[in-house]
Parts: structure tokens; sequence; C-alpha cells
């Protein structure tokens, strides 16, 4: 059985209609909202994480878990995006440039938050830890909702590095976004940069004070001190 086979035989033998119903509600697949159509099998988390595990080193070259990326399974899509996260730092320099470029090309397919969330760092950050990171930019100034949460969490990485001037530029470009998803991660990594740096963090703070959404400013300020917290809420 190769590699796509044996992982969505693995997925269908842990379907759970009733969480399926549940995770369909949660993640918002209904009419006009933002996972419309998509299609959830009810494996968990730990689930899917398993099964990746289990196939991780059959993975010989990233272009083979394109049918699962493609795969109209939310959980499918999951588990190709977990074995890429987990091949790109043991690749070879070839393959990690294919599956970045495959990463990105494929976007489209890289459709929920969680699915963003658990790769864009691990694999567009890793990526460009040491490259011009000018393509941040261009994908910040898309308008489809998952680029731009792309752009912001693949920065993440640098964040975590001690780099947190293309976290800003990237937040400063959604700013003026309308999608609580995008508020949501913009105060999500400003409040990853004040763990590190309370001062670049303040900073960003008095300098949008009057566009940042209240979102965004709530996940910002969450590890203050009541006092600071407060502040921010009246400025």
């Amino acid at each position: 059985m190769d590699l796509v086979q044996g992982v969505r035989s693995e997925l269908a033998a842990r379907a759970n209609p009733e969480r399926a119903a549940f995770m369909s509600r949660y993640f918002q697949t209904g009419p006009g909202q933002y996972a419309e159509g998509d299609i959830f099998w009810g494996i968990s988390n730990p689930q899917a994480r398993d099964v990746a595990r289990r196939w991780r080193l059959a993975l010989a070259h990233p272009a083979e878990v394109l049918p699962l990326l493609q795969d109209p399974v939310h959980e499918c899509r999951l588990v190709a995006l977990l074995l890429w996260v987990a091949y790109y730092p043991k690749a070879p320099k070839m393959h990690q440039e294919v599956l970045y470029e495959l990463y990105l090309t494929h976007r489209a397919y890289i459709n929920n938050w969680d699915l963003v969330d658990l790769s864009a760092r691990d694999i567009v950050g890793y990526h460009l830890w040491e490259k011009d990171r000018s393509v941040l930019m261009e994908l910040s100034q898309s308008t489809h909702l998952w680029t731009q949460r792309i752009a912001l969490l693949a920065t993440f990485y640098f964040i975590r590095e001690g780099q947190f001037e293309d976290t800003i530029r990237v937040a400063e470009v959604l700013l003026t976004s309308k999608h609580p998803l995008i508020h949501k991660a913009i105060g999500w990594m400003l409040r990853e940069i004040g763990k590190r740096d309370l001062d670049t963090l303040e900073a960003f703070l008095h300098q949008h004070s009057g566009v940042l959404a209240r979102t965004s400013l709530h996940y910002a300020i969450e590890r203050l001190p009541p006092a600071r917290r407060q502040y921010y809420l009246t400025l």
C-alpha cells in the first residue's frame, strides 16, 4: 500500500460521525462561512498526528503528498501538512526548495486556520529565515484570507529567533482587515513579541492604537499587568 492510500485508509478507519458534525460547526463549514463546504471525518488532532508519525518515514519526495493535500477531506490535508512539517528540516536542500514552492503554489488547499497555523511557521518561516523575505509582503497584500494568515504566521519563526521587524511590517499591512481570524492572528503574534520584547510590543500599540482591532488588542495585551492592560484599553 502506498503512502496516500495508507494514510487515507488509516484516517477513514478512525472516522467519527458525531465528532465530524461538531467539527463541521466549529470550523464553520456552512453556507457563507469561511470554510464553506469543507468535509470532516471527525478525527482528533492527536489521532491525525499519530497517523502522520506512522507514515513519515515513507515520504521520499514532497510531491508524494499532493493527492492528500488536494483531498476534499480536511483531515487528509491536515496529515499532508504534518508530513511536510516533519520532512522539511531533514530534507535535502533541493527537496526543501521544492516543498516550499509546492506549499505556496498549492496554498488554496491550506484553507483553514488550523492548517495554516500548524505549517506556515515551520515551512514558510523556516525556509525564509536566511533568505529574501519580500514574498511575505506580497502574500500579505493578497485579498485571500488564508494567504494573509500564512504571511503573518510564517513570521512566528522569526519571532522565536528574536527578530520582529517582519512581523511588524506584515501586521501593519493587515491592520485594515475586517476578518476576525486576521485580528486574532495579529494579536497572537504581537503577544508573542511581547513575551520577548515588551518595548517593541508597546511601541506598536502606541503607534497603532487608533486602528488596531479590539480583538487584536485584547490578544496582544493578555499577558500584561492589569494596570497596563487597562491603560491600553482606554487609549
